[in-house]
């Protein structure tokens, strides 16, 4: 069979590609892209054939963007999982602890990593664009005292060692990430689990709008477990409403919903129906 192909963002052995094979599989062939936008383009126009896509962090927040990118190309979401952000200081050979002077990274997982450096003064934090790609430049350009924080992925692929692991100041850092394709999957005949729906809504910016669109799923018993607003482009003070409820969207009781939500809407759009992420 052919293997299937994923596009990420950031440069191989980001986060994204440890999302992509526990979302895949270990088998997974991998595209790495260097802007968001890239990894949607890529999709829709069959270079690939999905995209792994984070969507937010539990301490960083919500990646806005590509809740932009979700409605503007509508690739169905047809899985989810959350991913455990470990911090490593890597290098490119076995440097001692003792002699790090400086450490590259993203400002995210520099930021997540403040104990760590508040405990070790006389290292210095050094930004730079991708966790992956300051491993990958720390490989071809060594420096005498430098080190990388990045995932223990990226450290596998470009040959670096893990001087230290698991640095990040919080245990319960994860980020969750969307799987999308061309196509929404076939729903199963016989459903087991727990299933998420997204959907993406606007409404009119008159009193009582927002009330008025979460009660149809309060009065049906229907749990929403996020949403997102954002600016509606063109018309200033508006907004599009991403919502994820736990329910299946052919259940008798979200159909109505949906149904009822669409009665006062402007626009309503599925997103995707997925097996909840562990």
């Amino acid at each position: 069979m052919k293997k299937m192909t994923a596009a990420f963002q950031g440069e191989r052995g980001a986060f994204s590609e440890e999302a992509a094979r526990k979302l895949i599989g270990p088998d997974v062939t991998v595209v790495p892209c260097q802007r968001f936008e890239e990894i949607f383009q890529a999709v829709a126009s069959k270079k690939v054939d999905a995209a792994v896509v984070p969507i937010e962090n539990t301490l960083h927040g919500s990646i806005h963007e590509n809740y932009d990118h979700l409605l503007r190309f509508q690739l169905p979401i047809v899985a989810e999982t959350n991913l455990r952000i470990v911090h490593n200081l890597i290098t490119p050979k076995k440097t001692k602890f003792k002699e790090i002077r400086r450490v590259y990274s993203h400002p995210v997982a520099l930021n997540q990593c403040l104990k760590f450096f508040a405990e070790n003064p006389q290292i210095e934090k050094v930004q730079f664009y991708d966790t992956a790609g300051s491993v990958k430049h720390l490989v071809e350009n060594p420096e005498p005292g430098a080190a990388a924080i990045a995932s223990s992925v990226a450290a596998e692929f470009y040959g670096a060692h893990i001087v230290k692991r698991s640095i990040e100041d919080d245990r319960e850092n994860f980020t969750r990430f969307f799987l999308l394709q061309r196509k929404a999957l076939p729903s199963p005949a016989a459903r087991k689990g727990d299933w998420k729906t997204t959907i993406v809504f606007n409404l009119k910016n008159v009193p009582g709008a927002l009330f008025r669109a979460m009660s149809v799923f309060a009065l049906r018993d229907i749990s929403l477990s996020k949403i997102e607003s954002r600016p509606l482009r063109g018309k200033p003070w508006e907004y599009h409403f991403y919502v994820d409820f736990l329910q299946h969207v052919e259940d008798e009781n979200a159909q109505k919903a949906l149904g009822h939500l669409g009665e006062f809407a402007q626009s309503v759009h599925v997103l995707g129906c997925y097996p909840r992420g562990a």
